[in-house]
């Protein structure tokens, strides 16, 4: 699945870690995500990281 997290979270200027100690995503799943080794995401993990990268899901996944 493409995603814009890597990129949101480079605008807002955050790291992984940090990301993931906001939404409550592991950040080994934030990685994983970002690089394209995991295929599929919840819809709950989608919601938590685009309210944390202050984006809609649309925005985050669906671009």
């Amino acid at each position: 699945m493409k995603n814009r997290i890597k990129e949101r979270r480079e605008e807002l200027g955050i790291s992984q870690t940090e990301l993931s100690e906001c939404s409550g995503v592991a950040r080994t799943v934030i990685s994983q995500l970002e690089n394209g080794s995991r295929k599929t995401v919840t819809s709950d993990t989608m919601i938590k990281l685009a309210n944390s990268l202050k984006s809609s899901i649309g925005e985050i996944f669906l671009s």
